[in-house]
């Protein structure tokens, strides 16, 4: 459970930063800005992909919301503080345009080293019925969603995670045919 809450928790996060880094890359900002950026969308994403499925099961709004930052928070700081430290200790990352080989592979290893720091953090807060122990009561609970609740997609971990793999090695393909 420890691993599927970590992967939830790193799909939200990775889609932050990914989108905060592109724009802030592609806008020209400076690393400062982009960091800011990335890190505020990680928090969007993570808290968005969160709250989804428990307002879809019949929660309110404020009430899903309340809960996901209870359970999400933690999981989420401790994802984005690894992942800067990562890319700010590799050589040449927070310089690097999107087109750059470094880019892409420092956005690998920093959202790796991010899982690895979180997943404990998830393990400690399950086995206490925190972090997303909260959520899971939630999932699947009640009937068929109805009304507004059934336009709400359901957005498997497994696919997430399996387009944000393709789209971060695309990058990298893309780079390294840049390079060559």
């Amino acid at each position: 459970m420890a691993v599927s809450a970590t992967l939830h928790c790193l799909t939200g996060c990775a889609i932050g930063e990914i989108v905060g880094l592109l724009i802030g890359t592609g806008a020209g900002l400076g690393n400062g800005w982009t960091i800011a950026l990335s890190i505020a969308l990680a928090f969007v994403f993570g808290f968005t992909l969160s709250t989804l499925p428990l307002v879809k099961a019949g929660l309110g709004v404020g009430a899903a919301l309340g809960i996901v930052l209870a359970a999400d928070t933690l999981s989420i700081a401790t994802m984005e503080v690894v992942d800067n430290l990562v890319v700010a200790v590799i050589p040449g990352a927070m310089d690097a345009g999107l087109v750059n080989v470094t880019f892409w592979i420092s956005l690998m290893l920093s959202l790796v080293a991010a899982f690895a720091a979180a997943y404990p953090v998830n393990r400690f807060l399950l086995q206490r019925g925190k972090g997303h122990a909260l959520t899971h009561r939630f999932h699947g609970a009640g009937d068929e969603a109805t009304g507004v609740r059934r336009f709400i997609p359901t957005l498997p971990t497994g696919s997430l995670v399996a387009v944000i793999v393709a789209f971060i090695l695309g990058g990298l393909v893309v780079s390294i045919a840049d390079r060559l």
